[in-house]
């Protein structure tokens, strides 16, 4: 007898206002994750600071994001009725970075939540990882996280009203998924960034955790699928527990917006899994 697997509920729309008043800093926010995360705060009555590179990366086999994208970002947010500036900046520039944040706190008033998402991938065995990939990966997704936080931390600090600094790493930040070696090193770098800061700002009520899905449905997914199915001896690498296959990235935002809000004030230094039971297996 064959069991019918019923569909994934579609996330709710947030009702909560948990973030008036208040300012987020946003990067990789011109689509996927960054944008829906952009699109949540937003809706719970948040201004948006909101910074992505906005180009193709040479070491990827998926299109970057473009400058439209960004303007559609805003698009939304501006439907909430919340202030959005937006920044095209490559998160390994450090002083670019800093630059815009600075110039986006000055003009909007305060700065009480940073999401650190800028991130890439590429696929490949561990031994076949060329130098330039190598680097890019782990630039773009560790260096640029560090680059977030060194930025935002003197504000929050001069502020002295507390705040939350969460980073996107993955699942691959708590296992060894193979053909991601480059990633899986970055992503655990951040993870223990992550945990390191916690321990740092605690005293100042900054609050530091890393948010860890799995599969999400953004423009990553088609470069990583065809190596993982040409490499059949590791797909349940891959697998998860709940059926629905992929994430979607509302459910990332969701988590992340809980995560930053007074709800979880006394959280601090945790890995939150959003990976349909994947690091339970």
């Amino acid at each position: 007898m064959t069991r019918e697997i019923p569909p994934a509920p579609v996330p709710a729309q947030p009702v909560a206002r948990r973030f008036e008043g208040q300012v987020v800093f946003i990067t990789g926010a011109a689509r996927g994750q960054g944008r829906a995360e952009a699109v949540r705060f937003a809706a719970e009555g948040a201004d948006i600071i909101a910074l992505d590179i906005c180009a193709d990366l040479p070491t990827t086999t998926y299109p970057g994001a473009t400058e439209e994208d960004l303007a559609e970002t805003a698009r939304l947010v501006e439907k909430h009725g919340r202030r959005i500036l937006t920044h095209k900046v490559d998160v390994r520039d450090f002083e670019g970075v800093k630059e815009a944040l600075e110039r986006s706190v000055a003009e909007l008033g305060r700065l009480d939540v940073v999401v650190a998402n800028a991130g890439m991938t590429t696929v490949g065995r561990a031994w076949e990882i060329d130098a330039e990939h190598w680097q890019a990966t782990i630039d773009i997704n560790l260096t640029g996280a560090f680059h977030t936080a060194k930025a935002a931390i003197p504000i929050m600090l001069e502020q002295a009203a507390g705040g939350a600094i969460i980073f996107t790493s993955s699942v691959a930040g708590l296992r060894g998924l193979p053909l991601l070696a480059d990633y899986a090193a970055a992503k655990h770098g951040v993870t223990g960034l992550a945990k390191t800061l916690a321990n740092e700002l605690g005293e100042y009520r900054i609050r530091v955790n890393s948010v860890h899905p799995h599969g999400v449905a953004t423009d990553l997914v088609p470069g990583i699928r065809p190596l993982i199915e040409s490499n059949p001896g590791l797909g349940g690498f891959y697998s998860a527990t709940l059926p629905d296959g992929l994430s979607q990235v509302e459910d990332i935002a969701a988590a992340i917006a809980w995560l930053a809000s007074h709800e979880a004030r006394h959280i601090t230094g945790i890995q939150l899994p959003v990976d349909l039971g994947r690091t339970n297996r």
